[in-house]
């Protein structure tokens, strides 16, 4: 399969970081958002990425008739708005590759991305790239490798060819549950260590709710049917890592606000969307998951942060390994 026009759905941070990328790796790009004569006026994404130059082969529209004919399209919307932005790509043709950028569960349904883009566009080849990384470093080209999965392992690796350069490494896989599953726990997990971060608990706690969350991943990740190497891996374990360690991370930052107490009523962070539904997912499925639980009842009010640490400081002791 031959690559050459990507589209990407979402002119965010992410997605021009992500068009910037595969601008970078000889690809046609085009860019489209709702919104965007500002950026196709001054070259710059100045809300989200400032100081970063959009190189003129960069194609900048709000026609979605200029996103439906390109050989891949990758989506880089929030979760929540998957469901309606496969709705607005009908004209696609039939298994065009479209990549689901963002990471969560839907709330109200609890399916995973790929899952949604099966019910809503049926025509296409669903594929999802996740790991860790930060818009503001794709963008500056500084070094970064992700994972790309699609069912089909030809596919992934088009995708891969078609977005790699020799700064933005991405990694061919086939469990795109195993992909899905680490990107959108471990911004459930990123709260809870930011909350530790932001109440001041020690580098001692955030090193413990870490291991403690990456088990977690690990048994909803086996629920689920991905494979124990894919959570171990860029997606899963990597991305763990960076977003419970830097103020980057959107969701690490809510938590530590939410630790300071400063967090606001109405946000727009993947983790708390995705907590709720978490917690009902790994209860029906019978998968013990403490941490995201405690998470999911901070953010929709049912706890306070002390109630949450007692919660889980007095549960039974057990070997580690169970």
């Amino acid at each position: 399969m031959s690559i050459e026009h990507v589209a990407v759905v979402g002119a965010g941070a992410w997605g021009t970081a992500l068009a910037l990328a595969a601008e970078r790796a000889g690809r046609r790009v085009t860019l489209w958002g709702r919104d965007v004569a500002a950026i196709a006026a001054t070259r710059e994404n100045a809300a989200h990425l400032p100081g970063i130059a959009i190189p003129e082969t960069i194609a900048v529209t709000d026609r979605l008739a200029d996103v439906v004919v390109a050989d891949a399209i990758l989506v880089v919307t929030p979760t929540q708005t998957i469901r309606a932005v496969a709705s607005l790509l009908g004209g696609i043709a039939d298994d065009t590759p479209v990549v689901l950028c963002a990471k969560g569960l839907e709330r109200g349904t609890g399916l995973r991305p790929t899952e949604v883009l099966g019910e809503a566009l049926p025509p296409a080849a669903p594929a999802v790239l996740s790991g860790p990384s930060f818009a503001a470093d794709v963008a500056a080209g500084l070094p970064t490798a992700v994972t790309v999965a699609a069912a089909e392992a030809p596919l992934a690796m088009a995708l891969c060819r078609a977005l790699g350069s020799a700064s933005f490494r991405p990694y061919a896989e086939t469990d795109m549950i195993g992909v899905e599953v680490g990107g959108a726990f471990k911004n459930v997990l990123a709260i809870a260590v930011g909350i530790v971060a932001g109440r001041g608990l020690g580098a001692s706690a955030a090193a413990a709710l870490t291991a403690r969350g990456f088990a977690e991943l690990r048994r909803i990740g086996a629920a689920l049917g991905a494979r124990p190497d894919t959570l171990m891996g860029l997606s899963g374990l990597g991305d763990l890592v960076l977003t419970c360690a830097s103020p980057q991370s959107r969701n690490f930052s809510y938590g530590v606000a939410l630790g300071r107490g400063t967090a606001p009523a109405a946000v727009l962070v993947e983790g708390a969307a995705t907590a709720g539904v978490a917690r009902m997912l790994a209860a029906k499925l019978g998968v013990e998951m403490p941490i995201t639980a405690q998470v999911a009842a901070i953010v929709e009010g049912e706890t306070d942060i002390e109630g949450a640490m007692a919660a889980l400081m007095s549960r039974p002791l057990r070997h580690e390994t169970d």
